[in-house]
């Protein structure tokens, strides 16, 4: 089976064709605020302009618009290819691609830049990938006592530096690549945005008004 792996919750755009859990073709792009103009054309750069079998999309919790961009992309993909669809956690993606890099760490946290300052974070456990917590979104001092003395991955990791010295800290963004590492139970969400925080904007369904 091929999946093609979307990644737009945070700055960066990324895309990959997987046979399996090996890696067919690849992009990845830090884009900021460019994904509607990178994704689509991206996709068309794969072998067979990235058509698959299934679609694993990042749900979040990330950029707001980066994470619907993304989502719609899979949906209308899903629908013209006829493919099946499903989600993945961006911190879930993270600390895969963190105990892949790092085998002998025993536990580690997720840490993605959030909204008004904040950042979303989780704790994992390796051997197997497994949730040490739940999410959520927390002011980055809240977020420093909350390490436990765990290493941070992610792109939150800068709000947290400035807090304390000796933070075994790594500012990586998210890679489509790296949902060949996820475990299934972990690649098998619902195709529907987690926010962490409630979204500044809501679409008219959200509200109630349509």
């Amino acid at each position: 089976m091929t999946t093609l792996v979307i990644e737009t919750a945070t700055a960066a755009c990324s895309v990959a064709l997987l046979r399996g859990r090996e890696v067919v073709a690849a992009r990845h792009e830090t884009v900021g605020r460019g994904h509607a103009e990178r994704l689509v054309p991206m996709i068309a750069e794969l072998p067979g302009q990235g058509r698959a079998d299934r679609i694993l999309v990042d749900v979040g919790p990330g950029s707001f618009t980066g994470v619907r961009v993304g989502l719609a992309a899979a949906r209308g993909l899903a629908i013209g290819w006829k493919c099946e669809l499903a989600g993945y956690s961006s911190l879930a993606l993270l600390a895969a691609s963190g105990f892949a890099a790092h085998p002998e760490l025993p536990g580690l946290a997720a840490v993605l830049e959030g909204g008004h300052g904040e950042v979303f974070m989780q704790a994992f456990a390796s051997s197997p990938l497994r949730e040490d917590g739940p999410f959520g979104s927390l002011p980055p001092a809240t977020a420093l006592a909350a390490l436990g003395g765990r290493p941070a991955f992610g792109s939150g990791v800068r709000f947290l530096a400035p807090l304390a010295d000796g933070l075994d800290l790594h500012e990586v963004l998210p890679n489509a690549a790296d949902a060949r590492l996820l475990l299934p139970e972990f690649a098998d969400l619902p195709a529907r945005p987690i926010y962490g925080r409630a979204p500044d904007a809501k679409t008219l369904a959200e509200r109630g008004l349509a």
